[in-house]
């Protein structure tokens, strides 16, 4: 009887060893050599032509999810259009940082509540290097917080978090209001051990368990790249994906009079950058490369719902 025990204990155990070492593909239930990719737009909300590509992106596949920036003013266009679609794949992009030249806003949070989120003119810092300097993790708690609630009244229903650039991992303490919150919340939040370890010296490890989803790779043009061409870029990246779950951030955003006038004075990620974004992930080209190389689209969405408890 002793002998029947502990042999139903041992295959028991093996059980759960064989699930710990799943891969990420396994558990979403795909084979597990895979080549799992989320082509994600960012910044929808900035400005309706970041609206209008990256919706008209969505509605047509050439991208497979968004994330919505809650302070900006754009922000209830693209709220009305989730809660007239409620099975469009789309997140909230956390934002503590307010870039652009003229075009600014501010906390979704009182500044009394997080005054140390923002700049004497009310608006949020424009670079990280100074909400890193300045912001308390209780401030950004308390206005990361706010900004899921308020999109949560307006009616969406966010099916991730991610971060208006990379503001919530500038350091240890705003990473852990970060998760913290993506659990709370019970959605998945973009995290990748990699970019972490390299950009921001955090070992992803200390802050998470197995529940977590990890992103295997990550991959978004810098100027350099924007240099060279996009098309050459993201033709690369496409053609060395390996298996695993892959994301690719683009700024998806049409180059008209409103887009120059938001990015006025900034090359980087301007007007241009983002219809070149537009135009190469809604190419015929495109769409051949993904299916040459054998490339299945996920969304958060399938994430959320297989993955989070």
């Amino acid at each position: 009887m002793k002998t029947k025990y502990f042999l139903l204990l041992a295959l028991s155990f093996i059980g759960c060893s064989l699930r710990a070492q799943q891969t990420v593909q396994e558990k979403l239930g795909y084979p597990k050599n895979t080549k799992l990719l989320i082509l994600h737009g960012d910044d929808i909300g900035v400005s309706h032509s970041q609206n209008m590509a990256s919706l008209t992106a969505l509605e047509k596949g050439y991208i497979s999810s968004g994330s919505i920036m809650v302070p900006c003013p754009w922000f209830p266009e693209v709220a009305a259009y989730a809660v007239a679609h409620p099975a469009a794949d789309l997140g909230l992009h956390l934002t503590l940082t307010s870039e652009w030249k003229y075009y600014r806003w501010g906390t979704v949070s009182s500044k009394e509540k997080s005054p140390s989120l923002v700049n004497k003119n009310g608006f949020l810092y424009d670079d990280t290097d100074s909400l890193g300097k300045m912001a308390t993790a209780k401030d950004v708690e308390q206005e990361l917080r706010a900004q899921i609630d308020r999109a949560i009244q307006f009616g969406i229903h966010p099916t991730h978090f991610d971060s208006h650039m990379a503001g919530c991992f500038f350091n240890k303490e705003y990473l852990k209001v970060y998760i913290k919150l993506a659990r709370e919340y019970h959605v998945p939040c973009l995290l990748n051990k990699e970019a972490f370890k390299f950009l921001f010296n955090i070992n992803l490890d200390e802050l998470t368990t197995s529940s977590d989803v990890i992103v295997d790779k990550i991959f978004m043009a810098y100027p350099d790249d924007y240099k060279r061409g996009m098309a050459n870029y993201y033709t690369k990246v496409i053609t060395s994906l390996q298996p695993g779950l892959n994301c690719i951030l683009l700024h998806a955003a049409f180059d008209n009079d409103e887009m120059r006038a938001v990015t006025i004075d900034h090359p980087d990620y301007g007007a241009a950058w983002r219809q070149a974004d537009f135009d190469f992930f809604s190419s015929d080209a495109c769409k051949k490369l993904l299916a040459e190389q054998n490339i299945h689209l996920i969304t958060w969405k399938e994430i959320k719902e297989k993955l989070v408890k």
